[in-house]
């Protein structure tokens, strides 16, 4: 290790197995490094994990040589396909897990894939938690995350421990899938939220108004949003955010509307309307076909102004 820890505390921390180090995962897991945790890593993509074995981690091949080394392993991966593949593929953490093992998956997926994995785990002799995030690429790095866990309820303390290494606020939401609803939930929000912020911009800046003056005023107003205060989607309004660098980072437009077709299913599912929801879906699944799939989100205040021209 680069840094010196003392020895009594590495000692007591037994190594943490984490899968999946992209955008979100890959500062998640150099948090639990900073705590002391020995990590040991793999992702799909080799050039991952570089970054974090120059930190300190011990990089293997596959998830299921994370299992062999580890009995506490947070995935973080892009969709429920992945998830499926990293526990329960011909290399995947259920074939090499030990029993006892606890199984942290931050990714956002599926509630009903969440509990399937949940019962392939439990097979196994190993416990299964959903833990889905919210707070983005900046939270993530300065461990301010908040943690949205579904599981047995026994198993949460264990859980925690290490989820407040990475995040600011973690709840326990109930039994396996609440974490993965009450993200779901968050994000479609998010979403009409965002959309509804550049919707504003654009018309107060079309009568005149200057961008700057127009955020100050919506931010001490009724209509202040997380969107327009923390995550403004108007280049030049903010620093340090996505709009501020060309769209670049932050939170892609695919997972978004990835987020919003799991909302959407849901919501099939279980007989809700959500209008503004299903909306949002569309819009941000229309942006994917129109270059800006890998654009940040909030993007679509420049897709707006795009469609101006139509």
């Amino acid at each position: 290790c680069v840094f010196i820890l003392s020895m009594r505390s590495m000692a007591s921390k037994t190594p943490v197995g984490f899968v999946g180090l992209g955008n979100m995962g890959s500062p998640m897991a150099k948090n639990l490094l900073k705590n002391g945790y020995p990590v040991i890593a793999t992702d799909v993509f080799p050039e991952s994990c570089k970054e974090l074995q120059e930190t300190g981690a011990q990089v293997v091949d596959s998830p299921a040589e994370v299992a062999e080394k580890a009995d506490r392993i947070i995935t973080m991966l892009p969709s429920s396909p992945n998830v499926k593949e990293v526990y329960t593929g011909p290399n995947g953490i259920l074939k090499k897990v030990k029993k006892g093992t606890l199984l942290i998956d931050s990714s956002t997926i599926d509630p009903a894939v969440s509990k399937e994995m949940a019962i392939a785990a439990e097979k196994m002799g190993a416990v299964f938690m959903d833990a889905p995030v919210s707070g983005g690429v900046g939270a993530a790095n300065m461990a301010k995350l908040t943690f949205m866990v579904g599981g047995v309820e026994e198993e949460y303390h264990a859980a925690q421990e290490l989820l407040t290494c990475m995040g600011a606020n973690v709840v326990y939401c109930g039994q396996v899938g609440t974490g993965q609803a009450a993200k779901i939930c968050n994000n479609m929000l998010l979403a009409i939220g965002m959309i509804g912020t550049a919707e504003t911009m654009n018309l107060g800046i079309r009568l005149g108004l200057d961008p700057k003056l127009l955020a100050k005023i919506l931010n001490m107003s009724s209509g202040r949003c997380w969107s327009s205060d923390t995550y403004n989607p108007v280049p030049g309004v903010m620093e340090g955010v996505p709009s501020a660098n060309n769209y670049q980072g932050g939170f892609g437009t695919t997972l978004m509307a990835k987020d919003l077709g799991l909302a959407q299913t849901t919501a099939t599912n279980t007989k809700t309307p959500i209008p503004l929801g299903s909306l949002a879906h569309q819009i941000f699944r229309v942006m994917c076909s129109r270059g800006y799939a890998n654009k940040d989100f909030s993007s679509v205040f420049q897709f707006l102004r795009e469609e101006e021209g139509q």
